[in-house]
């Protein structure tokens, strides 16, 4: 039997926190007591339904972040139809 592992570098995954935010980002690396991420995005109400605005809009666009995996409830790759809407909005890359 093959196991595949849920994400790998690169991937798009999505992250819920203790606090309820739901964050969306580009996997780097996962370590013991921490997941680093690059340009982590949250998910927004809006008129228009949802999207995506900078999760820590104070840092440089393409920081990489290091979040303590006790402060989150579940980390998990991202469904595509999401993905493709994270790249165009951190990218400016359309995804097809």
């Amino acid at each position: 039997m093959i196991i595949e592992a849920p994400y790998k570098q690169n991937d798009t995954i999505t992250m819920k926190t203790m606090a309820g935010e739901e964050v969306v980002g580009r996997f780097v690396e996962e370590k013991a007591n921490e997941i680093v991420v690059q340009k982590p995005m949250t998910l927004m109400a809006s008129g228009n339904g949802v999207g995506l605005a900078p999760w820590c809009i104070t840092t440089h666009p393409d920081s990489k972040l290091k979040i303590n995996k006790s402060m989150l409830l579940f980390v998990h790759k991202t469904d595509n139809e999401m993905a493709k809407q994270y790249v165009a909005g951190s990218t400016g890359i359309q995804m097809a």
